[in-house]
């Protein structure tokens, strides 16, 4: 009898226990719906673009998720938590699922990405001549050769007529007389220097006028004075520019023909910001040409240190670059790839930058679900990474994944304050 008195007394006990709970979870589910129902919805937003608005409950258009409602007293459901800490944005984590929102420690990590610039072909200054006119005259005739068109040394690429020519002509045939005369005579070594000074001087003159080397030897072989001038390319290259036409007036100065040794050329690659400063001389770099396959060793030249352009507001680097069979041609852009040295540095994804063009953000995990918004500076960029200098710490977690969600709650909270803002 007592033993089944005691167990009547537990089954009471219990069934009170519920009763209270029931009338306690019954008494806070009626506040909380009453204060639900106080809550008073000024209107509905897209959660991914708070720009757009309706009057009434639904589908946003852009991107299929629900409207969220705003209401009166001021925020969005799931905002309560982002208003107890300034500047954060609470997303549940249902809502970040749906949107593809991740998070990830970022770390420290040893980097040596290539360095990838945009660079453009110019032939190497020291291979490359201009053919100029030492006298006044005509073109008489031309060659064939035209820009792009490959020549070879002491090719003939034009006949000048210039009657002025004939005075200097005739005074290297004289020192040439001279020269001939005091060997035949034996006069001493001091008079043939003499002599041979005045046929050197003579056959600058007629060089500096624009005749070939060929030419002034077939004078000297021959000791006729041509009647015009054969002007010739000065070595094997391509022709990068012709300035001349048939009849046409020259003056003592101008350029006919430029000719470029295209075997061996620069490539001028741009490297803005903090890409300049991972540039060092003396660096490998691969030359590749947009749509082809053929690539090109060059190394960043070691002689010129890095040029400013005002215009572009980038650091000019040169490559020195083998271009076997003169592949790469003047004016040619080329993707150029140049080996940096390894180092230290916090490295996260493109996609978790937000970036406003004068501010570039990413949004720090304070606690599940909650987020701040952080500005970082940024370094150098490769691979869909970007290298962060400033702001960020290694073990921090930030939104790698669907930043722009992020942001757009984080935007809609804003325009939320502002509407609650008398």
């Amino acid at each position: 009898m007592i033993k089944r008195a005691a167990i009547t007394v537990v089954l009471l006990a219990a069934v009170a226990a519920g009763f209270l709970a029931g009338v306690r979870y019954n008494r806070d589910a009626a506040v909380s719906a009453a204060a639900l129902r106080g809550r008073r919805i000024l209107y509905y937003v897209d959660p991914m673009h708070p720009g757009y608005r309706s009057d009434t409950p639904g589908i946003a258009p852009d991107c299929g998720m629900a409207l969220a409602p705003i209401y009166e007293d001021g925020g969005s459901p799931g905002s309560a938590v982002a208003r107890a800490v300034a500047g954060t944005v609470a997303i549940s984590a249902d809502r970040q699922a749906l949107a593809g929102v991740q998070v990830r420690a970022v770390e420290r990590i040893a980097s040596s990405e290539p360095l990838r610039l945009y660079g453009r072909v110019a032939p190497d200054e020291t291979r490359s001549y201009r053919i100029n006119i030492g006298i006044d005259g005509y073109i008489r005739d031309l060659s064939p050769a035209t820009t792009g068109s490959r020549v070879a040394r002491d090719q003939w690429l034009a006949t000048v007529s210039a009657p002025d020519v004939r005075t200097a002509i005739q005074a290297y045939l004289v020192t040439l007389d001279i020269v001939d005369r005091s060997r035949r005579t034996g006069d001493s070594q001091v008079q043939l220097d003499i002599a041979a000074a005045g046929v050197q001087q003579a056959l600058d003159r007629l060089l500096t006028i624009g005749m070939s080397r060929g030419q002034v030897e077939e004078i000297q072989r021959t000791r006729l004075v041509p009647p015009s001038i054969r002007v010739a390319s000065p070595a094997d290259g391509f022709v990068i520019a012709r300035q001349v036409s048939i009849g046409q007036r020259v003056a003592n100065g101008d350029e006919l023909y430029r000719v470029a040794d295209l075997t061996h050329i620069w490539v001028m690659a741009e490297a803005f910001g903090a890409d300049a400063e991972a540039v060092a001389p003396g660096a490998t770099a691969r030359i590749t040409v947009p749509g082809r396959r053929t690539s090109f060793a060059g190394r960043v030249s070691r002689d010129v240190a890095l040029q400013f352009d005002r215009d572009s507001q980038s650091a000019t680097v040169r490559v020195d670059v083998d271009n076997p069979g003169a592949v790469l041609r003047p004016e040619m852009f080329v993707d150029v790839e140049i080996a940096t040295a390894a180092r230290s540095a916090i490295v996260v994804p493109a996609d978790a930058l937000i970036d406003s063009g004068f501010t570039r953000t990413v949004f720090v995990e304070r606690s599940a679900g909650v987020f701040e918004r952080r500005d970082v500076e940024t370094g150098r960029r490769a691979g869909g990474r970007v290298e962060i200098v400033k702001g960020l710490t290694a073990g921090d977690r930030i939104v790698v994944a669907g930043a722009f969600v992020v942001d757009a709650e984080r935007r809609l909270t804003e325009t939320t304050a502002d509407v609650r803002t008398p």
